[in-house]
């Protein structure tokens, strides 16, 4: 049995509902993990979570994405499924800022012709409202986004690795493409300044998604 991260909960109820996520898991995944492997990403990727998300009544379903995009990207390295579309992560150090408003504008431009991830080094228990304010502006919702830890198989399975002020705790791969983007952290700032790291990064992720895009066209 895992430890209980739920307070006043029983463990035997935690154990079972994530035996129950990784069931669905193994079915998705026949062919391509055995039952034991999604089982213990199941179990790794709500140890992650648990230690950061706010809401608990939530980690069931967040730590069925969270392995979801984890098993993926590990079949994706093995060779054990394809990659349709490239592949881009980005990064920063507590992915409750930068990396999230770059990550939904690159989903909302990419139109589904590039795969997108975020992390953060160390992740924070919540996303900034700031940021969430400064994007609902333009109609992008990212209010049940939560940050996520960086984990070895999403950070394999990346073609490219947009970074931003996580410093040497973002690890470098051989073989992959890296962009070092200088944009100021809008933790604590004022909604008028996130507005501007907002404009920053969607000008950036805009050139970045159109190179991308037209790559694969």
């Amino acid at each position: 049995m895992i430890d209980n991260p739920f307070h006043g909960a029983d463990t035997r109820d935690v154990d079972y509902v994530l035996g129950r996520i990784a069931k669905r898991l193994s079915s998705r995944f026949t062919g391509v993990f055995g039952p034991e492997t999604v089982e213990r990403y199941v179990f790794e990727s709500y140890m992650y979570l648990h230690r950061t998300v706010r809401l608990q009544t939530h980690l069931p379903a967040l730590t069925e994405n969270f392995a979801t995009e984890r098993l993926t990207a590990l079949a994706q390295v093995e060779g054990n499924i394809d990659k349709p579309v490239p592949e881009v992560l980005f990064l920063c150090a507590y992915n409750a800022g930068r990396s999230q408003l770059a990550a939904a504008l690159a989903e909302r431009y990419a139109q589904g012709k590039v795969h997108v991830r975020c992390a953060g080094s160390h992740p924070a228990d919540w996303l900034d409202q700031n940021v969430i304010e400064a994007l609902g502006e333009w109609g992008v919702d990212i209010s049940r986004a939560y940050p996520k830890p960086l984990t070895s198989d999403i950070l394999g399975a990346s073609d490219v690795i947009v970074t931003m002020g996580c410093g040497d705790a973002c690890p470098v791969l051989a073989g992959k493409r890296y962009l070092d983007w200088d944009i100021p952290d809008p933790a604590g700032q004022d909604l008028p300044f996130v507005r501007t790291v907002r404009d920053d990064v969607d000008a950036r992720v805009r050139a970045l998604m159109d190179e991308l895009t037209l790559a694969t066209s």
